[in-house]
């Protein structure tokens, strides 16, 4: 027995003890090393990977300015929602969850899960953007697991498509896309800040971080527009459009003293809260990124150059013969001939053969310097994006058909602001003012064009258009007098030269005609209905939105007498008029 415990007791054998030590002492080592290595070596890079798993920037968005109308109405607002977003492999890791969150935002369970299995790498995944703020609550309260909601705003028009083609839209993440959302993007989108946040493992925020800069608000914009004109305009050219049943057109009413663009409207067009209705064709502003030939009127600015230059008097005759002449191998003619006829007579019929004789008369290098004094030849630099730039060719690429056709406005393409600017010159008495979109106090010095007496003399032509005999008889308006030039434009064809079927329908005139404040444009582009003259077909739309323009600014008629001022029973305007003008810094 005593035999047996000795046995047990015998003493370890040194090899055995000594080889304990050496793998305690070598674990001891390695696990020494791994520490030094973690802590000292690689302490920089995991305390990077470790920050990156919990710490979060998250940006704070700079709310995005309002754009107003010149009487403070708001054109564009942006209205506070939430989107939602996900650690996708805490959602994936709830299935029940996911499907209830499916459910709530109307998704199928099947696409959301897909979606988030092909972003499982991801710690950060929007889920839905711009939900109202209830219906992101309703997500919310489900309690899946890694969904969390962060406030947003999204744009909102409030004018619709009365507006949309100047105010363009702004697309999710407030960036503008088209109009002047697009042109003025920078200032109205103001400055995004950013907090540090600290994240537990399913992305719940535990602590926020003393590391934070604040966004700053963009700055409102205000537009030269007048939103009750912009909607009389805009009515009253969709109704022409539908009536005519025309492809397009478009109306642009402008201050002629300071070239505030007061209204400019354009068909077809597209309500920007509408995705759907965000097309090219219909997103387009025709008014300033459309070119076309300004055919008879750009008349008046002929004869104006013509006056300046001392080729004739108001009292000149021309003879127009038959009706026709012959310039080369091109045929001129009139809709009814004149014989010999004063220079007021022949805009009032608005005579080519007229205009082409008086054209050649003063040669292709005069009615070049004519129609550039007139700014045909420079963009306007209104400051919207896409501005069409027009095509006024050198004097020296003119032959004798070329100027000719010049004469009467074929040969060269403008937009329908180069027409109203030239006519602000001839409204201001020669000083043509730099048109605007935006009302900012800020006034560009006007540009001479011809003299006083020269442009007092074409507007007193102008009004022949207008009185009875003329071809703009319909643009008048009761208690003013109107001064105006009809225009009735071929369209290119597309096998070249002229289609005899499409036309171009337009009427620009000024009121009141002895002492104009409005410039007003009317384009209806190809009438299908059988009228198509611009006296006919566009004329009525100038009477009716300038009628309306004039009632809404109060604008006393040319000799105004207590019976001569407009009619209360004009055209109405739903508009409500409750918001005071804009204040003045």
């Amino acid at each position: 027995m005593s035999a047996h415990i000795q046995h047990k007791l015998r003493p370890v054998a040194i090899w055995r003890r000594l080889l304990v030590l050496s793998v305690l002492a070598v674990g001891a080592v390695g696990v020494t090393a791994r520490a030094f290595h973690l802590q000292v070596i690689e302490r920089d890079y995991l305390t990077q990977k470790g920050t990156e798993r919990q710490v979060r920037t998250v940006t704070l968005q700079g709310h995005r300015a309002a754009i107003r109308d010149r009487r403070g109405e708001p054109l564009a607002l942006s209205a506070p929602v939430d989107s939602l977003w996900c650690v996708p492999s805490a959602l994936l890791a709830s299935p029940e969850h996911l499907a209830a969150v499916a459910k709530v935002l109307r998704q199928q369970p099947a696409t959301l899960m897909r979606f988030l299995q092909e972003r499982a790498k991801r710690q950060f995944v929007y889920i839905e953007r711009g939900l109202p703020p209830d219906e992101a609550r309703r997500v919310l309260a489900l309690k899946a697991p890694g969904v969390f909601s962060t406030r947003e705003y999204r744009r909102y028009y409030p004018a619709g498509e009365v507006a949309g083609q100047v105010v363009g839209f702004a697309d999710v993440d407030g960036r503008g896309q088209e109009g002047m959302e697009l042109a003025h993007d920078d200032s109205l989108r103001g400055k995004d800040g950013s907090r540090r946040v600290i994240r537990d493992a399913r992305g719940r925020i535990v602590e926020d971080t003393t590391d934070a800069v604040p966004a700053h608000p963009g700055e409102d914009l205000y537009l030269s527009m007048d939103l009750r004109l912009q909607y009389l305009a805009y009515r009253e050219l969709k109704q022409a459009v539908r009536e005519h049943k025309a492809k397009g057109g478009l109306v642009v009413v402008a201050d002629a003293q300071t070239g505030e663009i007061l209204a400019v409207a354009s068909q077809p067009g597209y309500n920007p809260n509408k995705p759907e209705d965000r097309k090219p064709g219909r997103m387009r502003n025709r008014a300033i990124v459309d070119s076309f030939e300004p055919g008879s009127t750009v008349k008046p600015l002929l004869v104006a150059q013509a006056l300046e230059i001392g080729a004739v008097v108001p009292g000149t005759r021309i003879d127009t013969g038959d009706g026709w002449m012959q310039v080369a191998r091109l045929t001129v003619r009139d809709i009814h001939a004149l014989g010999t006829a004063d220079i007021g007579l022949i805009l009032a019929k608005s005579s080519n053969v007229g205009a082409a004789k008086l054209g050649i008369q003063i040669g292709a290098e005069n009615i070049w310097q004519g129609y550039q004094k007139f700014g045909l030849g420079d963009r306007v630099a209104s400051g919207f994006p896409g501005e069409t730039a027009p095509l006024l060719r050198p004097p020296s690429q003119w032959g004798q058909i070329a100027t000719a056709t010049a004469s009467y406005g074929y040969g060269l393409s403008v937009n329908a602001l180069h027409l109203v600017r030239a006519y602000a010159a001839l409204a201001n008495d020669g000083l043509m003012p730099q048109l605007k979109l935006v009302s900012d106090g800020r006034q560009a010095p006007p540009q001479r064009a011809v003299s006083a007496q020269t442009a007092r003399q074409v507007r007193h032509m102008l009004e022949l258009v207008t009185a009875q005999g003329g071809t703009g008889t319909r643009a008048n308006i009761p208690g003013y007098h109107v001064a105006g030039k009809t225009g009735t434009v071929r369209k290119v064809a597309a096998t070249g030269g002229y289609d005899a079927k499409r036309h171009q329908s337009v009427f620009i005139g000024m009121v009141p005609a002895r002492k104009p404040r409005l410039i007003g444009l009317v384009m209806i582009d190809e009438p299908a209905t059988g009228d198509y003259y611009g006296g006919v077909v566009s004329a009525p739309v100038f009477s009716t939105v300038l009628q309306g323009a004039l009632r809404l600014l109060q604008i006393a008629p040319d000799e105004c007498a207590e019976d001569c001022m407009p009619s209360q029973s004009g055209p109405q305007v739903a508009m409500p008029d409750t918001l005071p003008t804009r204040p003045r810094s």
